[in-house]
């Protein structure tokens, strides 16, 4: 019995030893025999890994056995390797990463509201990285947008500058924003908040065309566009500087600061970042009136994370913006002076916190989230209109207005990975709006509050490594209850629908290069009040005011798609090419009509409808071809149809002008069926970069606003062919220490509107084309690494 008990403990210490007995992995990760600092190395399927310090050397401790060791560094092709480890053993083991140039390793997380790498999403997702935006000279979120496929940002007033993007050639209101893939960007923000976000905040922009309510829920009817803010990736710094002459005259001054730091265990983090924005009011045609608007911007912001231990993390973003714009004419005087005025002045937070938690195999992951966004606003939107009557005055003193605006989202996520590769994903979500906007002179109120209560789940099903179904839905219950006036005109909206969205999305791999993808998807969007009900532009001297329509039902929609992606390396030249199809048919869409009727105070009121039935249908197709990490060309082209299944009124006469009639359309206006992008880098050397962007759009028709009466005549535009270069110069004056300095012209060809309406009683809306003329720029930029 004493023998038997020995020899038991003697095979649990051997056992024991065994388990406390480690190897070591080591070695260095480099790209083209340049270090590669912070990249990420660990064990394939376990919670074990380290990274690599600032000059790429790692150390690795793990238990003997056979594993696959993953490398990753953003910007570099992921990289898996076998290895064996015995214990006790010192092993080295060298990484030599290539550069991701066409951005397929790239981790996303819009496709699936999970992290999974670009060629293995069932759904397309493109992004738009500060490479992108630094190649335009991009200040906004509204400049780079333009340069995606099915994607064109657009300006729709000469005196605020109120963007739009379209996707798939629907409107703004089609499109979901998120930030860090949160749902707080509401329809006030749709008015201004392109150009409120300052891409020096921005890590990367996703795109995903078509519907995507089944995750994101109403509004994703056209797509997605999510804003990832920087995140603390290592210790740096960084202050830039540009100034713009617009036309050769008008400054557009911009400042940025940001800087990061990182814990040597790399457990905690933070970024800090701040802009100022100043630039000046440019009239293009000498009338007095601007075409672009003063606008000063001055935000902060900071996103942190915390590891409290290896299974969880805790994020926290913050950003808080302070925007000032004004537009009309007399810029020195107040506004109720001057014949017509748009001013704007916004305060706006965004701000978020989550917590991720994660078993130590990394199957399970929970996360807990909330987000919310509160925007202050004090507005006026009025004038004299040209007219010196007693009248006139008192109507000027009525356009001051204030609008509050929050919008939070609260929720909860699981998912959980099984050993065959499928993935289940299932949540819960909670959201409000809640807007007040009021303009008391004109009795004008807004007051609606939109609540949502949410469950989804998606199903990744991976039967083969050739073949991924996605299958999700969402379930929300909408409550929107809404007052709308505008002098003596009132509605009220109380809805409470439970709305069911299913989507399913295919991948197919025909071959290692050839891909397919195909997917249906059901969106929605509930009645009521969006971006364009939030402006009030000016025509015939008079403020024109939209409400919404007696009886709205809610606008559905079905959106197929279907792509060919081919990835080959022809020698050293990688080239990818997509060609993506895409239908979406719309059930009782939301149109604006103008009725011709005019309010007491004389001004003009259009009101949104249902619609008959209408469809978009086209192809976006992309070309990428990088003939070395140095030159690198992207060619984006859109072709499209976009059109109502039944004549759709855009006037309506009300019978009180002699000979005027109705004005019927069949397509949707401001919409060209043709448009597209280019660009290109070329690093000449290691001082010397070129960048050549551009954007082209093709005729479309646009509507124009003639008389008091607010009769429309449909201007056909001209195509435009906007080009950009820039030079930038590298200098490293120590080895961590860098500065650039960077000049060149946008729109070289000067393409740009020349038939903008004029004089205090011009149609504000009647804009197009390009948001800006020729421009000449200069920076500076000094960072560390």
């Amino acid at each position: 019995m004493i023998r038997l008990i020995t020899y038991v403990l003697l095979i649990s210490v051997q056992i024991m030893t065994a388990q406390n007995e480690k190897a070591t992995l080591e070695g260095t990760v480099t790209s083209n025999d340049v270090p590669v600092p912070y990249a990420s190395i660990y064990i394939k399927n376990s919670n074990i890994g380290t990274t690599t310090d600032e000059n790429g050397n790692y150390s690795l401790s793990a238990s003997a056995g056979n594993f696959i060791i993953t490398v990753r560094s953003q910007g570099f092709s992921t990289l898996e390797q076998s290895v064996n480890l015995k214990a006790n053993e010192t092993k080295t083991l060298n990484f030599k990463l290539e550069e991701d140039v066409l951005g397929l390793d790239q981790v996303v997380v819009s496709a699936t509201r999970n992290q999974i790498k670009r060629k293995e999403a069932p759904v397309i997702v493109k992004v738009l990285t500060p490479k992108v935006f630094n190649a335009a000279q991009s200040q906004t979120l509204a400049d780079g947008l333009n340069f995606q496929p099915g994607v064109r940002t657009e300006t729709n007033c000469q005196n605020c500058g109120f963007t739009q993007v379209r996707m798939n050639g629907l409107e703004g209101q089609y499109t979901q924003i998120l930030v860090n893939s949160r749902p707080v960007f509401s329809a006030l923000n749709g008015v201004y908040g392109l150009e409120q976000i300052p891409v020096n905040i921005i890590d990367r922009v996703e795109v995903v065309r078509s519907g995507g309510s089944a995750l994101f829920g109403s509004n994703a009817i056209a797509g997605t566009i999510n804003v990832i803010t920087k995140e603390p990736m290592d210790n740096h710094w960084e202050m830039s500087s540009t100034l713009a002459l617009i036309d050769g005259t008008t400054a557009d001054r911009n400042v940025n600061l940001n800087a990061s730091i990182v814990s040597n265990d790399l457990t905690s983090g933070i970024t800090l970042y701040g802009i100022y924005r100043n630039r000046d009011a440019f009239d293009a045609n000498d009338d007095g009136f601007t075409e672009i608007t003063i606008l000063k911007n001055n935000s902060f912001g900071a996103k942190a994370f915390l590891r409290p231990n290896d299974n969880s993390r805790i994020g926290l973003d913050f950003t808080a913006i302070k925007e000032y714009r004004r537009g009309g004419d007399q810029l020195n005087l107040a506004p109720q002076f001057t014949n017509i005025t748009e001013e704007l002045d916004h305060n706006t937070i965004f701000s978020g916190v989550d917590y991720e938690l994660y078993n130590d195999e990394r199957t399970n992951t929970f996360s807990v989230y909330a987000s919310v966004q509160h925007t202050d606003r004090d507005s006026y939107y009025g004038g004299l209109g040209g007219g010196t009557e007693p009248e006139d005055f008192e109507l000027a003193n009525n356009a001051f207005g204030t609008t509050k605006d929050i919008a939070f989202v609260s929720g909860a996520k699981f998912s959980h990975d099984f050993k065959n590769s499928d993935v289940l994903t299932t949540g819960i979500e909670f959201q409000i709006n809640d807007t007040e906007d009021e303009i008391l002179g004109y009795n004008k109120v807004i007051d609606q509050r939109v609540n949502s209560y949410a469950l989804y789940g998606q199903y990744e099903w991976k039967p083969s490594k050739a073949f991924t179904a996605l299958l999700g839905a969402r379930l929300d219950h909408v409550n929107v209850n809404g007052l709308y006036s505008i002098q003596d005109v009132s509605r009220t909206s109380e809805v409470a629908q439970t709305i069911f969205s299913p989507r399913i999305t295919l991948l197919y791999n025909i071959t290692d290069k050839l891909q397919f993808r195909g997917g249906y998807a059901r969106g929605f969007r509930a009645p009521q009040a969006f971006n364009e009900d939030l402006h009030v532009s000016s025509v015939g001297g008079e403020q024109r005011f939209v409400i919404l329509g007696e009886d709205l039902d809610n606008e559905f929609s079905n959106a197929f798609t279907a792509s060919l992606d081919y990835t080959k390396s022809f020698g050293k030249t990688q080239t990818n090419l997509l060609i993506e199809g895409f239908y979406t048919s719309l059930q009782n869409p939301f149109t604006i009509v103008s009725t011709g009727t005019s309010l007491p105070n004389g001004s003009i009121l259009e009101e949104t409808r249902n619609g008959s039935g209408a469809y978009v249908a086209g192809a976006n197709i992309e070309l990428n071809v990088v003939p070395s990490p140095s030159l690198a060309f992207q060619a984006g082209l859109t072709v499209q149809n976009a059109k109502y299944e039944e004549n759709q009124i855009l006037f309506e006469t009300d019978g009180s002008v002699p000979n005027e009639t109705d004005v019927i359309i069949d397509e949707f206006v401001r919409t060209p069926n043709v448009y597209g992008f280019l660009t290109s880098y070329w690093n000449i050397n290691k001082a010397f970069k070129i960048d050549v962007t551009s954007n082209y759009t093709g005729p479309m028709t646009v509507p124009f606003v003639v008389g008091e009466s607010g009769s429309i005549d449909l201007v056909d535009s001209k195509s435009f062919f906007d080009l950009t270069t820039k030079l930038t110069y590298h200098l490293d004056l120590k080895k961590e220490f860098h500065v650039e300095l960077s000049g060149g012209v946008q729109n070289i060809f000067n393409s740009y509107q020349d038939d903008f309406d004029t004089g205090p009683t011009r149609d504000s809306d009647f804009v197009y084309g390009p948001n800006r003329p020729r421009t000449f720029f200069v920076g500076l930029r000094i960072f560390s690494d």
